[in-house]
């Protein structure tokens, strides 16, 4: 822990006072890039001990869709450091202190669950993004989870996204799978009873889950791309989150058992 406080007084915080107003202002530029963002989430990572290892490659310089499972806030930091995406966020994490302002300088989208119109919105905002040839990562299942196993994707997100990059003008648009697995922690493999340190429980207070991340043991954990499939404005978005929603539990089950993924997602 003291190896941590070192690091955030005299590397992270420093960092922060020089490149946030940077990216305040880059933001708001029509040239924005999230080569800070990647800096961020980088040095973020390795504040929280997290040791990420890619398998597989991020669709880079086309418009992608990227649907992935999701186990806790963390995920957002393993994946903007080692991928150019937009993330879609529910509106509630737009207040949190510190995390709501960082989110919005990397132009996150927040979608209100409550309000159907508000879906709609981000959905037009999110075929604009990929019209212009951007990524943008959908947490497929709706929620967060153990880690443990995929809950179903939903299809009217898909379905949503589809609608959108049509109505933007999208062509030719790719859908890709991403798996997030946290296998090790503190060099041992992550049995369940230690998914809790590592996941976002929704039994325990923000504080409490917020704390047990930040004090945890290093953490070990693989993204695994799979293979970009088109997403045609014809298909049938039920048949693909089904596929996707397949591959990605295939490729978690081998990550979480420590055996040879899938060859798909080689």
């Amino acid at each position: 822990m003291i190896l941590r406080l070192l690091f955030l007084v005299f590397l992270y915080i420093p960092f922060l006072i020089v490149f946030v107003p940077l990216q305040f202002l880059v933001s708001r530029s029509p040239w924005f890039n999230n080569q800070i963002p990647r800096w961020f989430h980088a040095m973020g990572a390795r504040f929280l001990g997290m040791k990420v290892r890619v398998v597989g490659e991020p669709a880079h310089d086309r418009a992608t869709l990227i649907v992935s499972n999701h186990v806790s806030w963390t995920d957002i930091i393993a994946v903007g450091s080692r991928a150019d995406v937009t993330f879609v966020a529910k509106s509630e994490i737009r207040n949190w202190f510190f995390v709501g302002f960082m989110a919005s300088l990397q132009r996150t989208l927040y979608v209100d669950r409550k309000k159907r119109s508000d879906a709609k919105r981000v959905s037009q905002e999110m075929g604009k993004r990929m019209a212009s040839g951007g990524a943008v990562l959908l947490f497929a299942e709706g929620q967060s989870d153990l880690g443990t196993h995929v809950l179903p994707f939903r299809s009217a997100l898909i379905g949503a996204a589809q609608h959108a990059m049509e109505e933007a003008g999208a062509g030719e648009v790719m859908i890709q799978p991403l798996t997030i697995a946290y296998t090790k922690l503190q060099g041992l493999p992550v049995g369940r009873t230690d998914r809790s340190l590592i996941a976002w429980i929704k039994s325990k207070s923000v504080k409490q889950n917020i704390r047990e991340i930040l004090t945890g043991g290093t953490r070990e954990v693989t993204l695994a791309f799979g293979t970009p499939r088109p997403l045609t404005a014809g298909a049938d978005r039920k048949l693909l989150a089904r596929e996707t929603e397949n591959e990605v539990r295939r490729m978690l089950v081998a990550l979480n058992r420590g055996t040879p993924l899938p060859i798909a997602a080689e």
